[in-house]
């Protein structure tokens, strides 16, 4: 039994932000199931180890629905930020981030690490992917990946009942699976990311894509607020 109480339409609003933000892909939904009961029936293993960012492309442009245990994620970094494992020796140092030639020292990828949004390790059994609009599950967190004039009108829509400003967080690495991913899902608040090299690299994230990830349950509010706000005199047409 699915534990949302809402009865929402998601190929109606897969549909909405498709058209109105011009998608390439699918916006691919996402759930982490602490264990296999909450699989939904029928639902299969994905057959390849890949990453996660690997998963929602699959999901994304080849229209796969899916689940992935620990034993089926490839990056470590990815599996502990979703809470299937533990974080590695060398993650946890510093040593793998310093290896890759991005920052100065050890201490400055300890610090980068120590800040990154992640569940609990060994929370999650499983993840679960598919294209919003063929679901067999309430997701907890929606990803879409769009050009920045499509990040602005999701900012907007956002924004569109109570103002304010939108707060994005990040640290250009790790962006699909803590940044869009743990991060939306532990704080309820959407997220916008930048990318990273491995997920622009392994996921086909283009150079003029960026990611986002929205708690499923403002989905209701943003498929009303996107028409009105991509349709209203100031946008730009």
């Amino acid at each position: 039994m699915d534990e949302m109480r809402s009865d929402l339409d998601y190929a109606a609003i897969a549909a909405v932000l498709k058209s109105e933000l011009g998608l390439l892909g699918s916006p691919v939904a996402i759930k982490l199931v602490g264990s296999e009961k909450q699989i939904p029936a029928g639902m299969e293993e994905v057959a390849e180890q890949m990453k996660h960012c690997q998963m929602v492309s699959l999901a994304r442009k080849e229209g796969k629905s899916f689940y992935a245990t620990k034993e089926k994620h490839q990056c470590m970094g990815g599996a502990w930020a979703l809470g299937l494992r533990e974080r590695t020796p060398s993650l946890k140092s510093g040593e793998f981030y310093f290896a890759l030639g991005k920052y100065e020292s050890w201490a400055a990828c300890r610090r980068t690490i120590e800040h990154v949004p992640h569940l609990p390790s060994g929370e999650t059994y499983a993840t679960l992917y598919s294209p919003l609009e063929s679901t067999p599950f309430s997701p907890h967190v929606v990803l879409i990946v769009a050009e920045p004039k499509s990040m602005l009108k999701m900012a907007q829509s956002i924004l569109y009942r109570l103002g304010g400003r939108f707060h994005a967080e990040m640290s250009g690495i790790q962006s699909v699976c803590s940044d869009a991913t743990a991060t939306v899902y532990m704080s309820g608040k959407p997220n916008i990311s930048l990318g990273c090299d491995g997920s622009r690299k392994f996921s086909g994230i283009a150079d003029g894509e960026m990611v986002m990830g929205l708690p499923g349950e403002l989905l209701a509010e943003i498929a009303h607020s996107l028409p009105i706000v991509v349709g209203a005199v100031g946008s730009k047409k």
